[in-house]
């Protein structure tokens, strides 16, 4: 793989420092020693012979790892490259099945290194690890190609997953909070687990589908008893254009997906950019009834969905999630 400079990480010095006698020097280590880590792996899963300036690998990772009497500085760099790698990769396995089950294992795979070289994970938590995915499909279309769309509609959806499953909650608004104040003047906000997605693809019954066969292949896999089984290795049908307006959020720490009404995803797609509900109503359309929206109210409050705005935070996530695809 082409020598990608990973997005977010500071250079690299040329030379490691000779004595560590201050924190900018042992900063500097330790920037060396991460993008040596990082650097994409050759396709025999060996350590790439050049660092990103050129310089032999060997030379570079000579400055600061030691050989012993088994192995040479890159072959001990190598373990950690390995294990940094494997882990990462196998995070993006777990957390995009739909992705992989469409794309296929080589292609999969192909895109994931891509991706990491890219992207690093820059977060303490492995969790974040696929969040700039969408984007990276987008940026670099050939890596799905021929069908880098609908490939961007599955990490954008399976995406959202993980920002339902565990995303931050905040205090539940209740009727009480809203009584005798005028629609006209107030502003509320969805809780930041939930993402309101406008596809082009039902993406949402295809990774259920993709999900439902994985689980029955791991229980085939599992099973003590010999008897006739369900097929588990049929392939998924790919999701046929169409559009859906879907809400992923979570209920009593389950994760769910819903699909809505255009008119009822616009109110709540204008309460996300911050309309107060009286504009929010307005731009579901003229054919929207007051018992309609009363009814599409009543169950999202049931189901948690709105919180209080938070002064001088904007909801530049939100609305991005809910930009159609093209």
């Amino acid at each position: 793989m082409k020598a990608v400079r990973p997005i977010g990480l500071k250079p690299p010095p040329r030379h490691a420092p000779r004595r560590l006698r201050t924190d900018a020097d042992l900063r500097a280590l330790q920037r060396l020693m991460t993008h040596a880590l990082v650097q994409p792996l050759r396709p025999n899963d060996e350590v790439a012979p050049r660092f990103h300036a050129g310089r032999p690998m060997a030379e570079v990772v000579g400055e600061f790892i030691k050989p012993n009497d088994r192995l040479t500085a890159v072959e001990r760099l190598q373990i950690y490259a390995h294990s940094y790698w494997s882990r990462l990769i196998d995070c993006v396995y777990d957390d995009a099945p739909g992705l992989r089950a469409l794309l296929g294992e080589k292609k999969f795979s192909a895109l994931v290194r891509a991706y990491l070289a890219k992207y690093p994970s820059r977060s303490f938590t492995l969790r974040n690890l696929c969040s700039r995915l969408p984007q990276f499909i987008r940026e670099e279309p050939r890596w799905t190609a021929p069908d880098p769309a609908r490939a961007h509609a599955v990490a954008r959806f399976e995406w959202a997953q993980t920002v339902a499953f565990d995303g931050e909650a905040r205090a539940v608004l209740t009727p009480e909070d809203l009584a005798g104040r005028p629609p006209a003047k107030l502003r509320l906000a969805l809780q930041p687990y939930v993402s309101l997605l406008v596809l082009a693809w039902p993406v949402d019954d295809y990774v259920i589908a993709v999900k439902q066969r994985d689980a029955l292949r791991d229980e085939a896999s599992h099973a003590v008893d010999h008897g006739p089984r369900a097929s588990t290795g049929k392939r998924v049908a790919r999701p046929r254009r169409g559009r859906v307006n879907v809400v992923v959020h979570r209920y009593r720490e389950r994760l769910f997906y819903k699909r809505l009404s255009a008119p009822a995803f616009k109110i709540l797609a204008a309460l996300a950019a911050g309309q107060s509900v009286a504009r929010a109503v307005a731009a579901g359309g003229r054919g929207v009834t007051p018992a309609a929206v009363q009814e599409w109210f009543a169950t999202w409050m049931e189901l948690g969905w709105f919180c209080r705005r938070q002064a001088g935070r904007a909801n530049r996530d939100k609305s991005r999630s809910i930009k159609p695809e093209a």
